[in-house]
Parts: C-alpha cells; structure tokens; sequence
C-alpha cells in the first residue's frame, strides 16, 4: 500500500512538472523583442565610425566615409562588419556587398526584429581621400616657449632665428631642405589610416643633431641633446597612424619611439599673451611638455631646452 502511495505522488509530481510552463520561453522566442537597429557598422576601406541615426519607428540614417583610393570598384564594397539589435535579422550580412556606384552614393539595408517589424536604413557614403599622402617639403620649424609667458616671458621662434643656439654643421637648417614622402598602407578596424613616412635629408644630406650649444646658465660651456623635444618625425623609414577619433597623427620610429601630434592647416593660432602662431599652408604640430624655469625666464635657454611648449613642421605639398 505504501509502495501503491509513494508511485502516485511521484506521477502526479511529474505530471504537474511537465505542465509548468518554462519561464525563458518568451525570451528564447523572441516574441517580446520588437528592437531593430543598426548599433555599428564597418565597411572595407571606410574611415571613422559609422554615424546611425533612429529616424522613426520604421527609417533611419547611416552616414559614413570610405576612401575611394583604396577601392577598386565602389559597386562592390564589402561589408565587414555588423552589429544589431538582439536576434533582429538583416538584408545583408557581414561579407556581403553593397553597391555605392550610383548618383545619391547611397544603399538601404533592412532590419528586421523577432517580432516582424522592419526599420531601412539608408546609408549614405562620403568619399575620402587621406590628405596626409603624397610628398612634403619640410619649410620652418617654430617653437613656442617660455616659462611665465603672462610675465612676458613667452616666445614665437623659428629654431633658426637663433643660429648661434644650435650646431653649424648640423643645425635646425639641415632640416629645412628635408622631404616626407607619406604613402598608405591600409585602414584599421577602427576606420583609421596608417602607412610608412619617409624623411629624407635635402641636398645637403643631413638631419638636425638638436644639439643646443647655446649659454647655458645651468652648467655653463655644457651642450643639451633636446632631442626628445624637436625629433618628432623621424629619420629616414617609419610609420604613421592617423586617429580619426582623437584628430591626432601617431609616428613611430624604426626603434619604436612614438610620437603624437596634428595635422593642421592654414590659419593663425592664438596662443594668449598677445602671441600667435601662423601656419602659410600646413603643419605638423605637437604639444611639447617642459619644465617652467623662473631662474631663467627671458632666456633662449628657457624657451628652447627647459620649457618648450608647442613645436610645429610647416610643410608644403611638393
């Protein structure tokens, strides 16, 4: 009898078991989610990220920018990568292609969600060209320094306005008859270009040593290396990035020494102070990190070695 009792609450246990309903069936199903969005999209060769805008519940708008340079046939870009909305299904899918060869530069990709519901986007493509390829003339290579500059203590200077400051032989000068031959390699996941720089010594042959020999009130008749300051692009072969998100422009040399600063076009720069920085065509500018040195404010020794702020290489496209 007690057997007979045990048997039929265990088939009535499972009975009941097998009634409940499973409390993830409504997420694995999908019935509740009515998400459709694009949250990010890559295609080959495009620069930057994607901007995706929601219009409404049924279009929205993805703008972007691809470098046509490194494209061979702009009806065939391939889509590289893709990311939407929880299960929502997609008119075209990662590896697939998208025809931009048209007069509006533009293509429309659906997205639909587990519930039925469908948003199209419609993606419009910028042209980019990389501005930093080709080759430069290296014309002028200015710092600004100075400890106290609301003193007055701050200056604007070519590095050869000063010529007894630095080395005959091998002075900022040597510099100045330099080519960048800048040549891409190819874009990052990230959407961000990158290639090879070439610095080449002008007819002379020669690169700056950034030797400064100048008086110098700390150790009197004693040289300073300020390279770590003015070799911001370097010698001969290295690399470059350009980080869209960041506006910067990353360089490393063959030993692995990497630099970071701008790419900046004509204009004047304010500085404060009543001083200004003006740039004829290009520049490559980088944030210089001195010590301030109120022993020797005023001094070339204080603008140039201890308390440089800001450096720039204007170039010129050759």
């Amino acid at each position: 009898m007690k057997l007979y009792k045990y048997i039929l609450i265990a088939v009535t246990a499972f009975g009941l078991q097998s009634c409940e309903k499973d409390p993830l069936e409504e997420i694995t199903s999908g019935g509740w989610n009515h998400e459709r969005s694009v949250i990010n999209i890559m295609f080959e060769n495009q620069v930057g990220k994607a901007i995706i805008e929601n219009t409404d519940a049924t279009t929205g708008t993805i703008n972007l920018a691809i470098n046509v340079s490194a494209v061979a046939d702009m009806s065939q870009v391939k889509l590289s990568k893709l990311e939407t909305s929880y299960q929502a299904k997609t008119t075209l899918a990662e590896g697939g292609v998208m025809n931009f060869k048209n007069a509006t530069k533009s293509g429309v990709i659906t997205i639909t969600s587990t519930t039925g519901e469908k948003r199209d986007y419609t993606i419009h493509v910028t042209e980019f060209n990389e501005t930093l390829l080709g080759i430069w003339d290296i014309k002028a290579l200015t710092v600004y320094g100075g400890t106290g500059p609301e003193y007055g203590g701050g200056g604007v200077l070519q590095l050869s306005d000063k010529p007894w400051c630095w080395s005959t032989v091998y002075s900022p000068t040597t510099e100045c008859d330099n080519t960048l031959t800048i040549t891409l390699d190819s874009i990052s996941e990230a959407g961000n270009t990158y290639g090879t720089i070439v610095n080449s010594a002008g007819i002379d042959g020669k690169y700056a040593d950034f030797i400064y020999i100048g008086s110098n009130p700390e150790n009197a008749g004693v040289s300073v290396d300020v390279t770590k300051f003015y070799r911001q692009i370097p010698k001969g072969k290295g690399h470059w990035l350009r980080d869209y998100a960041k506006g910067t422009v990353v360089f490393t040399d063959a030993n692995g020494k990497v630099t970071t600063g701008t790419f900046v076009g004509a204009g004047t720069e304010d500085l404060g102070y009543g001083k200004t920085m003006t740039i004829t065509n290009n520049a490559f500018a980088f944030n210089l990190n001195g010590t301030d040195d109120w022993n020797n404010i005023y001094k070339d020794y204080d603008k140039f070695v201890t308390k440089p702020r800001k450096y720039w290489i204007s170039v010129t496209k050759h």
